[in-house]
């Protein structure tokens, strides 16, 4: 049986944590950001946490291996 392939699109834009759960980038932090609050600003710099149905079909489908 050969390997399954990593979608690298994926792969690019989520990582797993220790513990299984995915993490992602939030959007909306790259350009024009004089009309977003400063407050607005500070909680997309976090990383998010997908929910767990989203996060189950991106570790089977597209990060098998993680």
């Amino acid at each position: 049986m050969p390997k399954m392939k990593t979608k690298k699109a994926s792969a690019k834009r989520f990582s797993l944590t220790g513990t299984g759960k995915v993490k992602y980038k939030k959007m909306n932090l790259r350009h024009i950001l004089t009309k977003r609050s400063p407050k607005r600003k500070m909680h997309l710099r976090h990383a998010g946490i997908l929910s767990e149905d989203s996060a189950a079909r991106i570790r089977k489908q597209q990060l098998p291996y993680g």
